[in-house]
């Protein structure tokens, strides 16, 4: 009589892991959109300097930290229910390009993200982002050309208030597939929580997405005026690597919870 085969269990992915943390709050996820377009640009920062602006614990990899700036187009924000209607009256919110500066960091062993500052140019989020979700908006003019299809992407982000930019062109090769597990590339794209701690009280929300079909690739131009304005100790960061992805639709976004209302259930330990 022949053994049994074996059978082959494939490793949890990130992502499965954040759906079980996003569906385990009542009435997970509230709202839906696409994110189009997304380049990072990664830098490896001083691990103690940028720890002294984060509130939460780094998340380290090799014991380096990180800064990434994301530049991307937010599109289709729309409720979870109420169907057309719903999605009527949310079209006042759509965000369009956004520019966010975030870092990583972990908390009761759940991996997140933390924005140092995000620029947007749509004038009713830059109130309710930091109202509702803590989230640090600023106010920006920002003109992408993102183009997969021609091999490059380019953009500018300037501060309305005081002029300062950041600037980039990168060459974008393809093809465009999802980051090697336990990778840097990984490390730095898949994140689905964000811990927030602007003008109020410490808070977090979660996300979900399938993992980013992505591609390395090469910064040519880069000058960060805007990240030295704002963050001195940033002059000495060195751009380390870049992922470019087409984008995904359906982005599962929750709702925000306040920091001391977490439980052993809202806040729970996943292998």
């Amino acid at each position: 009589m022949n053994a049994p085969a074996e059978i082959a269990y494939l490793p949890e992915r990130p992502c499965d892991i954040a759906m079980r943390r996003l569906k385990s709050a009542p009435l997970e996820p509230i709202m839906f959109c696409n994110w189009q377009r997304v380049l990072f640009i990664n830098l490896e920062v001083d691990k103690a300097a940028l720890q002294r602006e984060v509130p939460f614990a780094l998340d380290l990899y090799d014991g380096r930290a990180f800064v990434s700036l994301v530049a991307f187009h937010v599109r289709d924000i729309r409720p979870r229910f109420c169907g057309a209607v719903g999605k009527t009256l949310f079209r006042p919110l759509e965000i369009g390009e956004l520019f966010n500066v975030r870092t990583y960091v972990r908390s009761r062993g759940e991996p997140a993200i933390y924005f140092l500052s995000e620029w947007l140019g749509s004038r009713i989020n830059l109130h309710l982002g930091p109202t509702l979700y803590g989230l640090p908006y600023r106010f920006g003019r920002m003109r992408y050309n993102h183009d997969e299809e021609a091999g490059e992407a380019t953009g500018e982000v300037c501060d309305r208030g005081s002029g300062a930019r950041v600037r980039y062109r990168v060459n974008i090769p393809g093809p465009f597939i999802p980051a090697v597990s336990g990778s840097l590339d990984e490390f730095l794209v898949e994140r689905y929580s964000c811990f927030t701690h602007f003008r109020g009280p410490r808070r977090y929300f979660r996300i979900w997405h399938e993992p980013w079909p992505q591609a390395r690739v090469e910064v040519q131009e880069f000058e960060n005026d805007l990240l030295v304005a704002n963050w001195p100790w940033l002059s000495d960061a060195k751009v380390i690597s870049a992922n470019y992805s087409p984008g995904l639709d359906n982005i599962w976004l929750g709702r925000p919870h306040i920091l001391k209302q977490f439980t052993r259930r809202a806040f729970m330990e996943f292998p």
